[in-house]
């Protein structure tokens, strides 16, 4: 918070006279002493008023005195009401010209008002007169005035925004903290609660515990729906994890001493299960997710909220994209159905409130969304998705596809942004990035991703087995046809449809890719496969890799990950691939892509390592020998030099310090890589190639030395993790004990084995028992 003290005024910015220091010493004094001066107000009012109008306080440190005066606590506080009206009127136009001027970072000399406010104890008062019911004796506690209560949540969110400090003070007091959610049972200050305590848990150095609020079941389902989406902002703080940048760019080694560290479950963790445990709550969120625009709150009291929240300041962009959308409707009435058109060529007044009630609910919905998705990554995963599929989530979004979450006249007009879920952008691109964040979360690893189809669709995935003379997969067959979606379409299968749509600047690519990716990651399924085949992807995947002139990373990254599942051990899929790519021009550009960056390719130059491998032990069948024998791709890969040449830049692009979740794959594919030759008994050659290449770059040792690193912290990271462990042998149809096998022999101390790293060292330049794999 402000301070009284320092050797200059900010305003006038001259030296403080003597007369004032004396002053500042005693109320430093009393600060130290606990005697004295305990708030600014308590200054001589002469003094105020001689001071006010050379230091331009604009009268707010008396308006304060009269304001503690009037509040004691056996006052009605209708005086004190007054005055904090005049003082919040005052307050509100420097809020105002914060918000407006992009909330720039706030200086004393910018918000002269609520710096004064502060310093001379108004928001100690405030919090007071709030919590001033709780500290009574009385069995009944007395109730204040609703509007009196509003209005102090207001001047208090004003001087949060407004001062520097403010709510990191407010965020430091627990017990007002937890005060706060009792406030929120209250309809008429819900609102203005729920923001401010939005804006202090943002800052609190420790993460609240929700179980300590008081009847937090009581009071989650006191909610309406409204206050519940509402309450999801606040949530989202709570569950999940402090944000330390992008997961991906922090390493392993670190991540793994972190977990060493704190082996409990955090407090993230804790809140995650106490959710949980209210009765109904998960339902709840599944409704307000599903529900259709025209089963939300009535018009009146929507309106009635917006006016709420043009009182808090928050909504001026949410009005900018309300009109823009409004505009677009019109200017797209040509090319929508007649009834769309007829709502495009009314007056924009008559439609503005509908497009307003639309973004109303998408911005609701973005918060639910985020929610789910986020319990949907904990560890109470299986619960939650038993809960989401009883409770038909999937179905219920099926049916909001069309009409609500990809309405055809938003579908391209988005410029490329960021990954980040927070990202600073509109609502409806907010909310589709989280409709695919959730999808992924929900298909990945799990059986209950086949609830994203319909009927008809699982009935077509069992033809496929059938056809293919192949048992159906486990989780096909035990999925609850009744939980599955409805309609002509499934979700996946919409999902494919608007995914060929996009235009190729679309930042929605990346996360499009990664949401069908996920449906396909696991046990490599050929029905699965062949029923995205038939739909065209992977002729649309090739496209944008090697027509569309796509130059985003990501994007790229993305769709070589989902081109990988896609063809994994699976022939007709490399026939296909052989039929686009059928000219020498597209293949060259086809390697460029993938050379350009193994980090972002080297899942798929798996896939097509670990294919290549299965197909030349099935000679026997014709299709594979024809595919073989024609296809550009795999004879590239079957010859030596070609692997050899991705075995040396996979082990040479990382190492130890740099390892993170985004790049340990490249040392899992040089792994299978290795595991392959050994298994056909060339595993020392394919190590002296590795020996020759460093000896001919004049670095004898690095390759190697690097390599036998990488392969010690192998065995710590994956050897205490199932999940881990288990997702290499499904993907790479590997045993893990052939994974650890492998890496035990490689890392063997008989410098006699041809099958050991240590025996193609050569011993001036042995580096092998520096351990830097410790905290």
């Amino acid at each position: 918070m402000a301070t009284l003290l320092g050797s200059e005024s900010p305003w006038t910015g001259g030296k403080r006279r003597h007369c004032n220091g004396n002053i500042v010493t005693k109320f430093t004094s009393s600060q130290i002493t606990g005697q004295g001066f305990s708030r600014g107000t308590q200054l001589p009012e002469t003094l105020l008023q001689e001071r006010d109008k050379r230091a331009k306080w604009h009268g707010i440190p008396s308006l304060l005195q009269k304001l503690y005066d009037s509040s004691h606590p056996n006052s009605d506080l209708s005086q004190a009401h007054s005055l904090l009206k005049v003082l919040s009127s005052q307050l509100s136009m420097e809020a105002m010209s914060f918000v407006t001027e992009d909330r720039k970072t706030a200086q004393e000399s910018t918000f002269p008002n609520t710096y004064t406010f502060d310093l001379f104890g108004g928001v100690d008062l405030l919090v007071e007169i709030l919590m001033r019911p709780t500290l009574t004796m009385q069995k009944k506690k007395p109730k204040m005035n609703d509007d009196l209560v509003k209005d102090c949540l207001s001047v208090l969110y004003n001087c949060c925004i407004c001062t520097e400090g403010v709510t990191k003070s407010l965020a430091a007091r627990d017990d007002f903290v937890l005060f706060l959610f009792t406030l929120m049972t209250n309809k008429k200050t819900f609102l203005q609660t729920a923001t401010l305590i939005e804006d202090i848990l943002g800052v609190k150095k420790e993460m609240i515990q929700l179980e300590g609020i008081p009847n937090l079941s009581g009071l989650v389902q006191s909610f309406d729906q409204q206050q519940l989406a509402n309450f999801c902002r606040i949530l989202s703080v709570t569950i999940s994890e402090p944000d330390v940048g992008n997961d991906d760019k922090h390493t392993l080694l670190a991540k793994n001493a972190q977990q060493k560290r704190n082996a409990s479950p955090s407090r993230a963790e804790v809140n995650q299960v106490t959710l949980l445990n209210i009765p109904g709550f998960i339902e709840r969120l599944c409704k307000l997710a599903t529900r259709k625009v025209s089963e939300a709150t009535g018009a009146s009291n929507f309106l009635q909220e917006l006016e709420d929240w043009y009182t808090w300041l928050d909504n001026a962009l949410v009005l900018d994209a309300l009109m823009q959308m409004a505009t677009e409707e019109a200017e797209q009435s040509s090319t929508e159905s007649s009834d769309e058109s007829s709502l495009a060529t009314s007056p924009l007044r008559h439609r503005l409130p509908q497009s307003m009630k639309i973004v109303h609910e998408i911005m609701y919905k973005v918060e639910v969304l985020y929610v789910l998705c986020v319990l949907l990554m904990g560890r109470q995963r299986n619960q939650v998705h038993k809960m989401l599929a009883e409770f038909r989530l999937i179905p219920g979004l099926n049916n909001l596809f069309d009409k609500l979450i990809w309405r055809k006249y938003t579908a391209s007009n988005h410029v490329v942004h960021g990954q980040n879920e927070n990202c600073d952008c509109s609502p409806e691109i907010s909310f589709k990035i989280q409709f695919l964040r959730l999808l992924q979360s929900f298909s990945d690893h799990h059986e209950n991703k086949y609830l994203l189809l319909n009927s008809q669709e699982l009935n077509e995935l069992s033809a496929i087995s059938m056809k293919a003379n192949i048992p159906e997969v486990e989780a096909l067959v035990n999925t609850d046809r009744s939980l599955v979606c409805d309609g002509k379409k499934g979700l996946l299968t919409r999902l494919l449809t608007v995914m060929k749509r996009e235009p190729p600047d679309s930042s929605f690519r990346f996360w499009q890719a990664r949401a069908v990716e996920s449906f396909l990651r696991g046990a490599t399924s050929y029905a699965d496969q062949m029923f995205l085949l038939k739909r065209g992807l992977l002729e649309h995947i090739l496209f944008c890799i090697i027509d569309s002139g796509c130059t985003s990373r990501d994007v790229l990254q993305s769709y070589f990950d989902l081109l990988g599942e896609l063809m994994k051990f699976n022939i007709d899929a490399f026939k296909r691939f052989n039929k686009y790519v059928n000219t020498e021009e597209k293949f060259q550009t086809f390697l460029t892509q993938i050379n350009s960056s193994l980090v972002d390719s080297n899942m798929l130059v798996r896939c097509i390592v670990l294919s290549l491998d299965r197909f030349e032990s099935q000679t026997e069948d014709v299709k594979v020998v024809e595919v073989l024998s024609e296809c550009c791709l795999l004879s590239y890969m079957a010859r030596v030099e070609n692997r050899l040449s991705f075995l040396f830049r996979l082990v040479n692009i990382i190492n130890v310090q740099t390892l993170t979740q985004e790049n340990v794959s490249c040392l899992n594919t040089s792994l299978v890589i290795l595991m392959l030759a050994r298994r056909r008994a060339k595993l020392p050659f394919y190590l002296n190639a590795l020996r020759e290449k460093e000896h001919a770059e004049k670095y004898p040792g690095c390759l190697l030395n690097n390599f036998h690193n990488l392969l010690r912290f192998w065995q710590r990271h994956y050897l205490n993790k199932d999940k881990d462990s288990t997702c290499l042998e499904n993907s790479s149809c590997i045993p893990f004990s052939y994974w650890k096998e492998t890496v035990s022999v490689l890392l063997g101390s008989d410098r006699t084995s041809l099958c050991a790293i240590a025996s193609y060292i050569d011993e001036p330049f042995m580096d092998l028992d520096r351990d830097l794999l410790e905290d």
